[in-house]
This record gives structure tokens, sequence and C-alpha cells, in this order.
């Protein structure tokens, strides 16, 4: 019986799919992800072409019609237009149908035209990376079992199930519906681990929808993107060009008014803002509800009513917005310390006013922040000024 051109240990078999599985990885994160979705980077024509015969032999994605889906993913994310949001269709149906979600997506001719542009175009596209997608994973097949025999069926067969299983499933399911947040987007994107290893770095996928421009999905000293890493090592070698990374929050300690620079770092890092709001009004929030519990009559889901404090009025259902009023009629701390948030919230999101009225409105805000009387907004007023 044929065995194949390479015969290997058992562990061999297993390291060899793991490193084949993960160049695709590699492939749809750096090529599909950061530099044809998002523009994030500039790649050379090698690595370039390498990704999409790469992408080719072991998935059958065509460019224009990944890059489309994920374009529409984020300009409809988590409403009925969203081709695959676990808050409208359900965990359980992305999570195990994540794949066919795609397929049925990618029929959408209107879809393609508008978030398609851009995509590859040439004579390989045309002809066979688009028109031949299904050849290429036929090959693959063939190639595998031409050097491990049987084995090699089943080192194919895990090859087409890592991006269904991991990218359609894992990133589209479990990234908007479980993990941790560093920013309160208004979807519902999560970090599902801070280590972007088995992924290629889409572990990190709030941070990525905070800053979706970003060629570096990593945000804190702990995350791990191994995308960016990859990404780094090519630019080394002139293979790539970064154009854009999350911006940096910069202080300058000397500054006590607001001005037009202070209105500019605020707006570009915003999400950290209301991070950061977030973070110091954790405590307040927590000692004025637990208040409210003991004195209330009716019971009080304080977990919900957290979580409603930190997001903007304009995501909120009108239930919750009338379960949270009724919560913050009661304490005048929450009403204030809630409505600027808003007000906060409001002057980023502003498209009449002038940047000097806003530079007046923001400058009004912190005036009032300090004056609350309330410690944690005082501190967070006085950073606030310092931005630059």
């Amino acid at each position: 019986m044929f065995s194949g051109f390479i015969d290997l240990p058992w562990w061999g078999y297993i390291v060899v799919t793991l490193t084949l599985t993960h160049i695709t990885i590699a492939s749809v994160t750096i090529f599909l992800h950061r530099h044809q979705a998002h523009r994030a980077l500039n790649l050379h024509a090698v690595p370039s072409s390498f990704f999409r015969f790469w992408l080719w032999l072991t998935t059958a994605i065509v460019t224009k019609e990944w890059v489309a889906i994920h374009r529409k993913h984020h300009a409809k994310c988590e409403t009925e237009e969203d081709p695959h949001s676990p808050v409208i269709l359900g965990i359980k149906k992305v999570l195990l149908e994540g794949a066919a979600l795609y397929r049925k997506e990618a029929q959408n001719q209107e879809t393609l035209d508008k978030y398609g542009h851009g995509t590859p175009n040439d004579w390989l596209e045309n002809n066979l990376y688009s028109k031949r997608s299904e050849l290429g994973i036929t090959l693959m097949l063939i190639i595998n079992v031409l050097l491990f025999g049987p084995l090699g069926l089943t080192i194919w067969a895990v090859q087409m199930a890592w991006i269904p299983i991991n990218a359609a499933g894992i990133v589209n399911g479990i990234g908007h519906y479980w993990g941790y947040r560093n920013f309160q987007t208004a979807d519902a994107s999560t970090n599902i681990v801070p280590w972007g290893i088995f992924i290629g770095g889409e572990e990190l996928h709030n941070n990525h929808h905070a800053y979706a421009s970003s060629a570096k999905l990593s945000n804190k000293w702990y995350e791990i993107d191994i995308g960016w890493l990859y990404i780094r090592v090519l630019e080394t070698f002139g293979l790539a060009q970064v154009k854009r990374r999350a911006p940096r929050v910069r202080l300058n300690q000397a500054k006590t008014s607001c001005d037009m620079e202070t209105l500019h770092a605020v707006i570009a890092n915003r999400y950290e803002v209301t991070a950061r709001y977030a973070k110091l009004l954790k405590k307040t929030y927590s000692t004025e509800i637990a208040r409210l519990k003991l004195q209330a009559s009716d019971k009080i889901d304080v977990a919900r009513i957290k979580h409603w404090l930190h997001l903007d009025e304009n995501v909120l259902t009108e239930q919750q917005k009338t379960k949270l009023s009724v919560v913050i009629k009661a304490s005048g701390i929450l009403r204030t310390t809630y409505t600027l948030r808003q007000e906060l919230a409001a002057i980023w999101q502003s498209s009449t006013a002038t940047k000097e009225q806003l530079v007046k409105q923001l400058e009004d805000w912190c005036h009032r922040a300090e004056n609350s009387g309330i410690a944690a907004l005082q501190e967070f007023s006085q950073r606030l000024r310092c931005y630059a």
C-alpha cells in the first residue's frame, strides 16, 4: 500500500498539520483581513502573491467575496443586515453554521458590488482563483496524499475545516458573544483571549472593532498578536508597509484647560476615553447600586444596570431605558455620572457644531465634572484636560 513520499513519526504529522493550518490563518489575517479588507498595510507583490495562492490551495476563498462580506459586517454590525451576527441570529447558528452563512451572503451580488471594491482583478484572479476556486483544494488533496499517503486525507480534512471552524464559527460567533472588552464599542465584539496566537491575532476582536483600520490588533501590554509579529518581520525585509495603527494616548501634565489639541486627542481616543470612564466609575457605581438595592422593595438586576450605565443611550432598547431610568431617578450620583457620560459621547458624535464650539463644550463638561463632588469624576476630568 502506498504510504506517501514522506514518512514521519505520529507527532510529525501533527506538527505538519498545525504548521500548514497556521500558514492559512496567517494568510487570512494578514492578506485578506488587514491588507485587503481594511487597507491597514501595503503588501509587496511577493507575499501578496503567495498568500493568494495559498488561500486558493487551502480554502477556496474568493478574495472579493470574503472582503465584501467582512466589510458589510462592519458597516451593518449587529443589525438584521449583518451577515453573521450572533446577537441577531443566535450564537448556536453562527458557531455551527458560520460557513453556510458566509456562502449564502457570497451569493448576494449587491454585497459584492457595494463592498468588494479594490480587490484583485487580474488574469489569475479572473481565470483561476475566482473562476476555478475548487481546483485549488482538489490540488491540495492530491499533494497531501502523494506526500503523506492515506494520512494525507486526514491532514487535508483538517485544513478544509480550519477556517470554517475558527474564523466563520469562533471569531464571528464567540467574538461577539463571550470574552472581555477593552473598549465600549457600539457592537457586542469581545476579545476571546489576550493571546492572539492560535487564530493569528483574530482572538482580539473587540480591539479590532474599536480600531478597524489598525494593522495591529493587540492594545494592552499583556496582549499578544502574532499576526502583527509576522507583519513586522515582513516590514523589516521591505515586504510590507504599515499604514495605520490604533492611536496612543499622550498626556501633557502641564495642561489645565481644554484646547483644540485636547479635542482632537479625545475624539481620536474616544474608545479609550469611555473605557477609562467605565474603569474609574466602576467602584462608584457598585457602591451606589448596592445602597439602592438595600432600600428597594423591587429586585434590582445589578449586573445589567452596571452594564447599561456604560453604554450610549442610543444602543439601549426602550425597555432597558425604562428600567435604567427608575434606578437613576433614585440616585443623584448615578444620574450625574450617567448624564455626563452621555454628554461626553455627544461631543464626538456631533456633526453640526464647529470645532470651537466643541472645545467650549468639552471645557464646560470638565468644569461640571470637577464640581460634581464625585471623586472619580474629578480624577477623570483632570486627566482628560491633559490629552495631547
